[in-house]
């Protein structure tokens, strides 16, 4: 069987075998525990019976072939292992022992030769605590759990045992699936384990803990399927610190990576980042329960102007919108209520009504015909060991109540996590509204369903990534002469100009016609403005003959190009070659304000043109570009257009490019076009002539 047959064999098992002792043994408790009904096979060279089984001596003893096997065992006896369960023809092994590449060059040794042990099996780990399944109750699990059977759920998987442990211990009610502990995922890594989850229906959603990104391109395929089959990805992403970086390559040997490059990864392919494990398990909840939605267009009901002022405060941190009320429910609301309530949204409905089931029920009946994304209701349980919820839970059977009338997608919220207990919780996913815990982590899941549903929509258009390929060894810059040459012949406009020496840089100035710029023409000099090698404005030919004097130190030759007048706008356009993503455009502000500003986006390749253009508007500096104060608005379109050919230029010499800077990019008025007014290109060396396609 191909490695794909056999990732469905270590994921959904008819058979299991166990190596080991006492971790084997725990295996098998948990594989009981969470009501696997297929065959278990432990393993073990001197024991006869673990947890009242029969002990075969080794893999070659087996009845059959294993479709999944759990290797609690040493490191050596890890890989020896490995090779008897592909000679075997097993599906595939979940293996607990570490001492592999997060190890150092001793473990990188063994952990190659874990690989090639590995053939065509499924391997998840090493240096993992094991893989769940809830739905189907296999349990290759070194330790104890918290999760339970689900008949459907949400699917997630970690780089970190100790966390996926912590995520199966969730007081959330978030129906959780399948687990999986990749570890060092040297063999089979999350993209791969994304496709196989995407096959089962039974998942909801999936949730992606990633301290590295190890194979971009394979994950943005992931992705891309995943948009189209309408299951959404929440990513909870680590290493944005420098310290927190090299705690990932420590724990799994995995790169953290740029964040702004994987912020720029997520965002193209609809995947929506969160930043802390609470949220990421709300958003996965309220996926679970709602799915992505393209809006964000929210209602709120609570009886309280502190929590109605909090959730509208937070909603517009968040992006998420809270139009006002339509007419015909502000006049239904305005009935229920009566005149000592002001109807709004968010809408604080007093507690006059508190306790009247029946008041309530109108109240929310009116409050659910909006229309809206999504209807909150904002209410905290008080503390069942200390106060008499009744009234609270009137609010709640009367809203419920509305909701079957209506149909209306709703949540139901608490301020603060505790303030659903868990009965209530349940009741509500049975009722098919999201129990959400925390109001901000709520608005971030809307704002985040927005997101993916929007993606969804277009996934027809989002392209996955182009594998990254190893750097050149060396590099040397084109001179800004060379590279306007070569980008000219992409579609790049660039000024009218001409290469001459110290004694026809005049006349070629007169030849393009006055004013014009001088430069100093060298590979070396990547910054010629800070050692004196540009002049501006030069309006005649002695004041041409007195510039290239003043640079003779620095170059015998000199780029005289016509003066361009009149920009709205200096934009930066530039490609970087990362170790992990390939080519990475970067679109910001430009000129001498580069540095200072840091307003920038950041896309990565393949790009289409109108990610360049929502890219644009993300720019703080983009009212320049639509027209500021009276003033005229620029090119866009040409801006897209030029950006568009870098991005095409950068694709096509993915294997030489290392780098190319466009500063400043001068943005004219009206439909008058866009102009490159300084280049650099570093090519690999030796390879520099392929720039020209």
């Amino acid at each position: 069987m191909g490695t794909r047959d056999n990732l469905r064999r270590l994921l959904s098992p008819r058979h299991i075998a166990v190596f080991g002792g006492d971790t084997a043994a725990e295996a098998i408790r948990q594989c009981r525990r969470a009501g696997f009904t297929g065959t278990i096979w432990p393993v073990h060279p001197r024991r006869t019976t673990i947890e009242g089984l029969r002990c075969y001596p080794n893999t070659a003893a087996l009845p059959d072939p294993p479709d999944a096997a759990f290797l609690a065992v040493p490191r050596d006896a890890t890989v020896e292992v490995l090779t008897e369960l592909a000679a075997r023809d097993a599906g595939g092994a979940v293996c607990h022992a570490a001492g592999f590449a997060e190890d150092g060059p001793t473990g990188a040794r063994w952990q190659h030769a874990f690989v090639r042990a590995a053939g065509q099996m499924a391997v998840i780990g090493p240096n993992c605590i094991g893989m769940l399944d809830y739905l189907d109750g296999a349990a290759l699990w070194a330790d104890q759990h918290g999760g339970r059977r689900v008949d459907r759920g949400v699917a997630v998987i970690t780089q970190s045992g100790n966390i996926g442990q912590n995520l199966t211990m969730q007081r959330r009610s978030m129906p959780l699936a399948r687990l999986v502990t990749v570890g060092n995922a040297a063999v089979t890594g999350v993209p791969e384990l994304v496709d196989a989850l995407l096959e089962d229906p039974r998942i909801t959603a999936i949730g992606l803990h990633l301290e590295g990104i190890d194979d971009p391109a394979g994950l943005s395929r992931a992705a891309v399927r995943a948009l189209h089959r309408r299951v959404p990805i929440v990513v909870l992403k680590t290493g944005r610190s420098e310290l927190g970086g090299r705690a990932n390559l420590s724990h799994t040997s995995s790169l953290a990576g740029s964040d702004v490059l994987c912020d720029a990864f997520f965002r193209r392919l609809g995947m929506a980042r969160v930043h802390q494990v609470g949220t990421f398990l709300e958003t996965l909840k309220y996926l679970h329960v709602h799915g992505a939605r393209p809006g964000a267009r929210i209602a709120s009901a609570s009886c309280s102007g502190g929590e109605a002022s909090l959730l509208a405060d937070l909603a517009h941190d968040h992006e998420v919108e809270l139009p006002p009320f339509p007419d015909d429910t502000a006049q239904r609301l305005g009935e229920v209520l009566g005149e000592r309530v002001s109807v709004a949204n968010p809408l604080d409905y007093h507690t006059y009504i508190w306790g009247d089931a029946e008041a309530q029920r109108n109240c929310f009946r009116a409050f659910l015909t909006t229309g809206f994304d999504m209807h909150l209701l904002v209410l905290d349980f008080p503390r069942a060991d200390r106060c008499s919820p009744e009234t609270w839970q009137t609010t709640l059977d009367a809203y419920l109540a509305a909701l079957r009338h209506t149909g209306a997608p709703a949540c139901v919220v608490s301020s603060l996590p505790e303030g659903l207990p868990e009965p209530v919780r349940t009741r509500l996913l049975d009722e098919g509204v999201a129990p959400m815990q925390g109001i901000a982590e709520c608005l971030t899941a809307i704002a985040a369903a927005r997101r993916i549903g929007l993606a969804q929509e277009v996934a027809d258009t989002v392209l996955p990534l182009d594998p990254a390929t190893a750097p050149p060894a060396r590099t040397r810059p084109l001179d800004e002469w060379q590279g306007k040459r070569i980008l000219g012949e992409w579609g790049v406009p660039v000024p009218a100009g001409a290469v001459a020496t110290a004694a026809t840089a005049a006349e070629a100035a007169r030849d393009i016609g006055f004013p014009v710029v001088v430069k100093a023409v060298s590979e070396t000099i990547a910054h010629k403005s800070d050692v004196g090698g540009v002049r501006l404005g030069l309006t005649g030919e002695q004041q041409v003959r007195d510039a290239v004097d003043g640079m003779a130190g620095l170059s015998d030759r000199f780029l005289v190009e016509r003066m361009v007048h009149g920009a709205v706008a200096e934009l930066i356009v530039g490609v970087h070659r990362d170790p992990q993503f390939g080519p990475a455009l970067t679109i910001g502000a430009g000129g001498t304000m580069v540095e200072l500003l840091g307003d920038a986006a950041t896309l990565l390749l393949p790009v289409r043109r109108d990610e360049i253009r929502a890219a644009l508007r993300r720019l703080r500096i983009w009212p320049l570009l639509t027209g500021y104060r009276g003033q005229p608005p620029g090119d866009v379109d040409a801006v897209v257009d030029t950006v568009a050919a870098v991005a095409d230029f950068a694709r096509a010499h993915a294997n030489t490019l290392v780098e190319l800077d466009i500063n400043p990019l001068l943005v004219l008025p009206g439909h008058g076009g866009v102009v490159a007014a300084d280049v650099l290109i570093s090519p690999g060396t030796g390879e520099r002539g392929g720039l020209h396609g």
